[in-house]
């Protein structure tokens, strides 16, 4: 069985789960060893936009998946039901979402996100036939994923949770309003606006496939590796001998993130590429051995992660 939470998009966890064959969702084949690679999971082609009415005759895709409550539910639920697995918002793999790594962290140790996938986005902006002005109604991933767009586009949306129905949504915004929501749940009658063609235009949404395990996936080609650490002790320089070990092990650190911690002043959150098992297997080791607290939160298989996380244009002191 698979699941996803109740803030997360029903239509766009269900086709993540049945792009990358994970178990569950109607249409999906059976599941993989470890669902299915990131190369193996490229994004679909996106519909193209128009500005004739849609089609409002698709299947309502909040039937595929279970809605298995808050992060923090959905984390405990996976974690005590065997057989249940959820559909999560990485972020992206190599930068992952801090929301996400702090829940895991807080959650039962055997949750760990075993596969990842990149998902080309269906949302689109309509409104009945005539309408003009009046409110922009979202929901709470819809704000995740495009509101840089509509803030570009002078939008000021009016937020609804995700599991509002779509009759509700349509109630709310009247008959001058407009609706942010998935290709596939749009009213009979309903058209694309101008600027909806923006909203897919920050590109693929990533989506991993959250198990309870006993141990972490093998694996012998490249894999992205989430791990948290926290230092034996606090003192000057200790986070540098922590970060020494990932260095002697030669993994590609992407990603390196504080957070304070109620068991000492930080625990660190970090990603990386790793080129088999065995080098997390030894790097693991050698932090046991040097008494590192640390919790192995995803191996997601997979040396080509793309599209990657979007790049910053930094200006620096003195350029």
């Amino acid at each position: 069985m698979l699941g996803r939470t109740e803030r997360e998009s029903p239509a766009h966890a269900a086709a993540a789960a049945r792009q990358a064959r994970w178990s569950g969702v109607a249409g999906a084949g059976p599941k993989e060893a470890q669902g299915a690679s990131p190369d193996a999971g490229s994004p679909e082609a996106a519909s193209p936009g128009t500005a004739t009415a849609l089609p409002g005759d698709a299947p309502d895709e909040s039937a595929e998946l279970l809605d298995l409550g808050s992060t923090t539910d959905t984390l405990s639920t996976v974690a005590n039901i065997d057989d249940l697995a959820a559909v999560v918002h990485l972020g992206h793999p190599e930068q992952p979402s801090p929301g996400l790594e702090e829940a895991l962290l807080a959650g039962d140790p055997s949750l760990i996100v075993t596969a990842a996938v990149a998902v080309t986005p269906e949302w689109v902006w309509v409104a009945p036939a005539g309408a003009v002005g009046g409110q922009v109604v979202i929901d709470e991933a819809g704000v995740r994923d495009c509101q840089d767009v509509l803030r570009g586009m002078g939008v000021s949306p009016r937020l609804v949770p995700t599991r509002t129905s779509v009759e509700e949504r349509a109630a709310i915004a009247g008959r001058s309003g407009s609706l942010v929501l998935e290709r596939s749940r749009v009213p009979a009658g309903w058209a694309e606006l101008p600027g909806s063609e923006h909203l897919g235009g920050r590109g693929p949404v990533w989506y991993g496939l959250l198990e309870s395990r006993d141990a972490w996936p093998r694996f012998d080609a490249p894999a992205q590796v989430w791990l948290a650490v926290g230092p034996s002790d606090d003192h000057r320089g200790s986070l540098q001998h922590t970060l020494a070990v990932l260095s002697d092990a030669g993994v590609d650190l992407q990603h390196l993130r504080s957070h304070p911690s109620t068991l000492g002043p930080h625990v660190f959150f970090t990603s990386f590429g790793c080129p088999s098992v065995a080098v997390l297997d030894g790097l693991v080791a050698e932090l046991d051995s040097r008494g590192v607290a640390h919790r192995t939160l995803a191996v997601l298989p997979g040396g080509a992660l793309v599209p990657g996380p979007r790049l910053l244009a930094p200006r620096w002191a003195g350029a």
